[in-house]
C-alpha cells in the first residue's frame, strides 16, 4: 500500500489530533495555523482517505477498577485460515481483550492484551473463555507491573511532506 500524499499542514493536524483528539475544529485550526473552514476540509479528507481511522476517548483503567493487565501468548494446534478465523471471532466477543495480534517469532501464534479487575477475574477469564476456544493448546501469561510508555501516537517524523 502506498503512503498517502500529505503536506506539512496535514502532519501538524495529525500531530495535534494524536495529542488531543477532543480538540474543536476552531482549536485545531488555531493550533496548526489555518482558518476553520480549510482545517475542517483537511480533517474530513484525512478521515475519508483512512489516514484518521477513528477518534476515541482513552479511559484510565485503574480509575475504573481494572487494575490487572495481562499479555497472553496463545499457541494453536493448527495453522489454518478456518482455525484462525474462529479464534479471532471468539476473542472479538471478549470485552477483556483490548488488543489481539497474530504474531511470528515467538513460541506462540497470538498475543493478546487483556484488562480485568484482579487475579481472580483473570483466572475466570482464562478458564472460562480462552482455554475453551477450539484449537488453543497453550497459554503463557505475563502481567504488566508498570507502563513505561503509554501512547497511541504514531511517529510522524518519518513522513515526507509532498
Amino acid at each position: 500500500m502506498q503512503a498517502a500524499q500529505i503536506d506539512r499542514f496535514d502532519i501538524k493536524l495529525l500531530e495535534a489530533l494524536q495529542q488531543d483528539g477532543g480538540l474543536t475544529n476552531q482549536q485545531l485550526a488555531e493550533r496548526v495555523g489555518l482558518s476553520a473552514s480549510p482545517c475542517s476540509r483537511r480533517v474530513r479528507r484525512l478521515e475519508e482517505e483512512g489516514i484518521i481511522a477513528s477518534r476515541v476517548v482513552r479511559l484510565a483503567p485503574a480509575s475504573l477498577g481494572l487494575d490487572l493487565m495481562a499479555l497472553i501468548h496463545i499457541r494453536m494446534d493448527r495453522h489454518t485460515p478456518e482455525r484462525f478465523e474462529r479464534f479471532e471471532k471468539v476473542v472479538r466477543s471478549c470485552p477483556e481483550v483490548i488488543e489481539c495480534y497474530l504474531i511470528t517469532g515467538q513460541d506462540a501464534d497470538y498475543q493478546l492484551k487483556a484488562v480485568v479487575p484482579d487475579m481472580e477475574a483473570y483466572h475466570q477469564f482464562l478458564l472460562n473463555k480462552i482455554t475453551r476456544i477450539e484449537g488453543v493448546i497453550g497459554v503463557h501469561s505475563s502481567f504488566v507491573l508498570r507502563k513505561a510508555i503509554d501512547t497511541t501516537a504514531l511517529p510522524l517524523s518519518y513522513l515526507k511532506p509532498g
